[in-house]
C-alpha cells in the first residue's frame, strides 16, 4: 500500500509560511520608508539586498520571485514592511518629533475624522 505523511513545520521567530511561501516581517526606519534604502534580508539561499521605494508603506509586500519553499511551482519570500519608529529615549529625540509634528502638519487620519 502508500505510505502517507502529513509534516507539521514548527513556527520560527521571524518567518512564516503560507503554502509554499515564505513571508517575513522587515523592520525599517521612518527614513528608509521615506527616502527609500537598500536593506539586507535574509534568505533561504542566503542574504539579498532589496530595494525599498521612496514613499514605502508600512505592510506593503514586496516579492521575492522563487525565494519560497523550492517545489513545484518554487515558492516566493514575501517581505512585509513594518515601519518602526525610532524611540523617544532623550530630549534631542522628543524636539525632534516635536518639530516635525509642526513642520510637517500631517494627519494620517484626516479621512477617518470626516466619517
Amino acid at each position: 500500500g502508500d505510505l502517507f505523511l502529513e509534516v507539521h513545520i514548527a513556527n520560527h521567530r521571524h518567518y512564516r509560511l503560507e503554502d509554499n511561501h515564505i513571508l517575513l516581517d522587515l523592520p525599517i526606519t521612518p527614513w528608509e520608508a521615506a527616502l527609500g534604502a537598500k536593506v539586507t534580508v535574509p534568505t533561504l539561499a542566503g542574504k539579498i539586498t532589496l530595494s525599498i521605494p521612496p514613499g514605502a508603506r508600512s505592510g506593503q509586500k514586496m516579492r521575492l520571485k522563487g525565494r519560497g519553499l523550492p517545489s513545484k511551482p518554487s515558492g516566493d519570500q514575501f517581505v512585509i514592511l513594518q515601519l518602526t519608529n525610532p524611540p523617544v529615549s532623550n530630549q534631542k529625540a522628543k524636539q525632534f518629533y516635536q518639530q516635525m509634528a509642526s513642520e510637517l502638519k500631517f494627519n494620517p487620519r484626516k479621512t477617518i475624522e470626516q466619517l
